[in-house]
């Protein structure tokens, strides 16, 4: 049984507890009560919160006493014990509730603190932080940025914790708090940092909420959906992505949605899902297109066109389809910012496995070697990564001279 499933679910029950505006000693009162038997105490609810012990007979009596569907529970439960129970659970809310419990993140003001009163000004000036380091993120690798953007995070929140302010103001202020916590995310996730970032992630999905911003919300679940997806935990992956999706829901701005469909179609490709992932890549490239009455928010800047026919490449070479792939990678390689190293690097690692797929092992060595020294010197875990499956993907032609030079100059 996964520590880690059984931790998430006690998290999630802990939630509906408070939801329901209960203590532990009341939930097992009321157990009782429901099942006319006195065998439940509050330290069996404490438990189960814990992540210690799944309960099993208890949860049909749970699923009256929190007002929660037995079906939901019962998912959630299996799941916690390593049972295979296909996507997960089935509505956005459920999904987000359960990967992302949203307790103890430290959003609340200050008891004790009258503190300074702030206006719109420092509102704007807090947003325009949020996107410097998005900027910043462009061109500096996550292990070089990740400490400045830990610092800008903890000064956010306490900004707006130590402070009173009208409440459009804080409104605003936790929409930049969601930003700055996204990008911070990104960036501990970039190096290597994925506790780290799982609990940005978290706290941003916190501060979205309060603030009524569903998009960002979206954002936020679907940038943890990939980082799963791409740290083995697919089913997980899959389920938040599509669970943020449809928390952005059909009235998001069309970037927004055009992304939210691109993280579906990834998940649903390293989950095996080929049919239902294209279908996902042709629906973000229709949204993308579709007539937009919406501002798009400035975290969705670099959402384009040709971000798309990225995604679409790196999903055809991850499904073994390099006569897809070879042909966009190149013509996006052939414009795009060398400013951007991490990306360049990234999209070069791409071609070069899509090569190889394609029998051309000598055009992914010389793909692999631009990638590789791109790389070299560069902080990030996610090239890092990239640059061993390509020398991987390259061993078994080592007999060709111009492979072998490569696996011989950066093997190790």
């Amino acid at each position: 049984m996964s520590n880690a499933k059984r931790k998430r679910f006690g998290a999630y029950l802990a939630q509906l507890r408070r939801d329901a505006r209960k203590s532990q000693r009341q939930l097992a009162e009321t157990l009782c009560r429901i099942s006319g038997t006195a065998s439940v105490t509050r330290h069996e609810i404490s438990r189960w919160e814990r992540g210690d012990r799944v309960p099993d007979v208890w949860l049909p009596a749970l699923a009256t006493a929190l007002s929660v569907p037995l079906d939901t529970l019962e998912r959630g439960a299996a799941h916690a014990r390593g049972e295979d129970i296909g996507t997960g659970p089935r509505s956005p809310a459920e999904a987000l509730a359960y990967f992302l419990p949203d307790h103890d993140v430290g959003l609340g003001p200050l008891a004790s603190s009258a503190g300074r009163r702030v206006g719109a000004t420092t509102a704007a000036a807090l947003t325009d932080r949020a996107h410097g380091l998005r900027l910043a993120d462009d061109v500096i690798a996550g292990g070089d940025l990740l400490v400045p953007a830990l610092r800008e995070l903890d000064g956010a929140v306490r900004l707006y914790r130590e402070t009173t302010h009208s409440e459009e103001t804080g409104r605003s202020l936790l929409s930049s708090i969601g930003e700055i916590a996204q990008i911070a995310g990104w960036i501990a996730s970039d190096a290597g940092e994925h506790d780290q970032a799982a609990r940005a992630y978290r706290l941003g999905v916190s501060a979205a909420r309060e603030a009524g911003d569903l998009a960002l919300v979206g954002n936020l679940a679907g940038s943890l959906a990939y980082q799963l997806s791409n740290t083995g935990h697919e089913d997980d992956g899959l389920s938040l992505a599509q669970a943020a999706l449809e928390e952005a829901g059909t009235d998001a701005p069309a970037k927004a949605r055009a992304l939210f469909l691109d993280r579906v179609a990834w998940a649903r490709t390293k989950a095996g899902d080929v049919q239902p992932a294209m279908r996902a890549l042709a629906e973000a490239h229709e949204a993308m297109t579709d007539e937009d009455s919406q501002e798009s928010p400035d975290w969705a800047y670099w959402v384009s066109p040709e971000e798309l026919d990225v995604m679409d490449a790196r999903v055809y070479t991850e499904l073994r389809k390099p006569l897809r792939a070879v042909p966009l990678l190149q013509e996006v390689l052939s414009r795009y910012d060398s400013t951007h190293t991490r990306e360049l690097a990234l999209y070069l690692s791409w071609l070069a496995v899509a090569l190889v797929d394609a029998n051309e092992p000598e055009e992914a060595a010389m793909a692999a070697r631009r990638m590789l020294d791109l790389s070299s010197d560069f902080a990030s875990d996610r090239t890092a990564r990239r640059g061993r499956i390509v020398l991987t993907k390259l061993e078994p032609y080592r007999d060709i001279p111009e492979v072998r030079e490569v696996l011989d100059t950066y093997a190790a």
